[in-house]
């Protein structure tokens, strides 16, 4: 089968990207030809919250790229679904994540089904984390633009399902986002350590990925600051780029004492870096809140790390409590509860118990299951 991806590929960064292009290796290690049609421009620089949209890796020599997709730029919509339609493609695949791209990739979508191609979803979210105003009106033009649906967790289906009439309830497919094992392999944790210059003698927690609001970093600092009067061996790690203004944390940071007490590396993680900082934490905190599901999760799982995440939207779903690490509510006392009772936890044991438990956890989230759901459909 002739398979098309339009998305975020290189040169861009990030989570989209990686999901993308490692897709694009599923799809060619069964068989398929791929190519992944991404951007000339992804987002206007001013509507960009980061320091760079664009990666510093080399363009990968095993993946078929072409970039023609302006966001803003309708005329390249339908250069896209040309070429698109020139390529032979039998089925496309559109990763949707904000209303915003609803106008550019609803619309390459309904030329590419009035070409006979059919066109599948895979939702990383439906509602957005930040709602405005006119969000409904560009979901739906979205959603009526597709033929079938990939979510990958429960609360995602059922955002979908709202947009849905009934007799179309049967166009979405659950399937849970897969490892993100792109990453290379673990490395020992002193060694990781040793890489990141930090101290061999903590108990580090990693926060990790852009730093927005409904991440909930702020309820993680005020979590904490309580644990580590119990457990003053508790480092936490902030490993990502601010996506808003950093200064409420330098504020928060002062306010709650813990100045010398968080190692911040508040830039964008390379992913031929990501493999350290996984390697070198003991637990990944996810204090969300507000979620569908998170990549992070996903390459924990890789990593064999245990997860503390909040009870929000699909978190608790693919993080078993007590099992694979810790589910919590969206509240600073019981994060710091949590983060207590695994610091408190012989290391030893802790370690040895969690990793069984994610080892077995982690065969659900196979790429084979990702790439089976969308050609299914």
């Amino acid at each position: 089968m002739r398979i098309g991806i339009v998305g975020t590929s290189w040169p861009y960064r990030g989570g989209l990207a990686a999901f993308n292009e490692r897709l694009a290796r599923q799809f060619a290690a069964e068989g398929h030809e791929v190519k992944i049609f991404t951007f000339t421009l992804q987002y206007p620089d001013f509507l960009f919250p980061g320091k760079t949209q664009y990666s510093d890796s080399p363009e990968p020599t095993d993946l078929c790229i072409t970039r023609t997709v302006n966001s803003i730029n309708p005329f390249s919509w339908f250069k896209t679904a040309k070429a698109i339609k020139q390529a032979g493609i039998d089925l496309l695949v559109i990763k949707f994540w904000i209303p915003l791209m609803a106008p550019c990739l609803g619309t390459i979508a309904r030329l590419a089904r009035r070409n006979g191609i059919t066109v599948v979803s895979v939702l990383d979210n439906v509602i957005p984390h930040e709602p405005h105003f006119w969000d409904k009106w560009l979901i739906r033009y979205f959603i009526r633009s597709i033929d079938h649906f990939v979510a990958m967790s429960d609360s995602v289906k059922e955002d979908c399902l709202r947009f849905l009439p009934a007799s179309r309830h049967n166009c979405v497919t659950l399937s849970p986002h897969p490892l993100y094992d792109n990453f290379g392999e673990p490395v020992t944790q002193s060694q990781a350590r040793k890489e990141l210059n930090l101290p061999t003698d903590k108990t580090i927690l990693l926060f990790f990925g852009f730093i927005r609001d409904y991440k909930g970093l702020d309820l993680l600092m005020k979590a904490y600051a309580q644990a580590i009067k119990k457990h003053p061996e508790l480092l936490l790690v902030v490993a990502g780029e601010f996506y808003n203004n950093g200064q409420q944390y330098s504020d928060l940071e002062r306010e709650l004492q813990l100045n010398g007490k968080i190692c911040w590396r508040t830039e964008f993680i390379p992913d031929d870096r990501v493999r350290y900082y996984f390697s070198a934490a003991d637990l990944i905190v996810q204090p969300y809140k507000t979620a569908t599901q998170s990549g992070v999760t996903q390459i924990a799982y890789h990593f064999e790390k245990p997860m503390l995440v909040t009870n929000v939207g699909g978190l608790a779903e693919i993080v078993p409590d007590g099992k694979v690490g810790y589910v919590c509510d969206v509240k600073a006392d019981d994060i710091a509860d949590a983060i207590s009772r695994f610091a408190s936890m012989d290391k030893n044991k802790r370690d040895t118990q969690f990793r069984q438990n994610i080892q077995k956890e982690k065969q659900k989230y196979a790429w084979s299951r990702m790439s089976a759901a969308i050609v299914k459909s």
